[in-house]
C-alpha cells in the first residue's frame, strides 16, 4: 500500500508517495551513508534533473534505491 511522506527539500515541504518498504530502504541508506534523510532525498532530486533517473521524485528514488541495491551486489 502507497503512503504519503513529507519532506523539506531546498526550504520547501514536498510529499512522497511511495511504499513503506521503499520509505524504510530510505532511511537505511541514509543512516549508512551518514545522511539524514532529508539530505538523502534532496541529493537524489538534485540528481535527477542530471541523469536518467526519472522525472518525477517517487519513481527517481525507487529507481535510485533499485541502482543501489544493485551495485552492491556486484
Amino acid at each position: 500500500m502507497i503512503r504519503r511522506y513529507s519532506v523539506t527539500l531546498h526550504g520547501h515541504r514536498t510529499s512522497i508517495s511511495l511504499e513503506p518498504e521503499f520509505w524504510a530502504l530510505l532511511r537505511q541508506v541514509a543512516e549508512q551513508d551518514g545522511l539524514s534523510l532529508a539530505a538523502l532525498i534532496q541529493t537524489i532530486d538534485d540528481e535527477r534533473l542530471n541523469t536518467s533517473l526519472p522525472s518525477g521524485l517517487s519513481s527517481a528514488l525507487r529507481v535510485y534505491l533499485l541502482q543501489y541495491l544493485q551495485n552492491r551486489q556486484v
